[in-house]
């Protein structure tokens, strides 16, 4: 969509068409400079995605300094009893792949960056003394050096492991139901298995 609300591409790809499967029509999707969408909306969302690298593989400071107007403004951009919002992040910690036995990792271990980011939109997004408020969460898919943060509201916030297990299980449980709906042309369960880590 573009920011007057019409369609950016009237028709899709045919690449598009084959690998989407029609799932482009079920959604919409604003593709903006993110502080400034966020600043100018008055819309409430159910789930905001943002993936916020430049072109120098870095996470801009006005994006998840704590006190920032965007992260303020976000907040009251997201629904406040199920808004999830989803934050594409890379790895910030050295891997030496181009060792003769490289490293295996079922996730990818959080650097200092990323974990400020993770805490700054956690402590935004939810209230820290509001058990029932929420919690954060990430998957790791380490092939491409990848994280994403997802920080969902409206959910008793889990204090042990077998609470993080109920999550876990729910979790898989609703991303089959999600990939059945949309009908994915691709399946996101190895990473859930393989990569979940809650943000504490």
């Amino acid at each position: 969509m573009t920011p007057s609300g019409k369609r950016a591409c009237p028709k899709p790809s045919p690449i598009d068409e084959v690998l989407w499967k029609g799932t482009h029509e079920r959604l919409l999707l604003f593709n903006s400079d993110a502080e400034k969408f966020i600043l100018e909306s008055t819309n409430v969302y159910d789930i905001i995605f943002i993936d916020a690298y430049d072109g120098e593989d870095i996470f801009p400071h006005k994006l998840w300094e704590p006190c920032s107007p965007f992260l303020q403004a976000l907040g009251n951009r997201l629904h406040p009893g199920h808004g999830t919002v989803v934050v594409n992040l890379h790895a910030d910690v050295d891997l030496v792949v181009d060792t003769p036995n490289p490293p295996i990792f079922s996730f990818l271990p959080m650097g200092k960056h990323v974990s400020q980011v993770c805490h700054a939109y956690k402590d935004a997004l939810l209230e820290p003394d509001c058990s029932s408020n929420g919690f954060a969460y990430t998957v790791s898919v380490p092939w491409v050096c990848n994280t994403s943060l997802v920080v969902c509201r409206g959910f008793d916030r889990p204090e042990d492991s077998s609470a993080w297990s109920m999550v876990f299980n729910s979790l898989m449980s609703k991303a089959l139901l999600v990939e059945k709906l949309v009908d994915m042309p691709f399946s996101c369960m190895q990473y859930i298995k393989r990569g979940f880590t809650p943000v504490d």
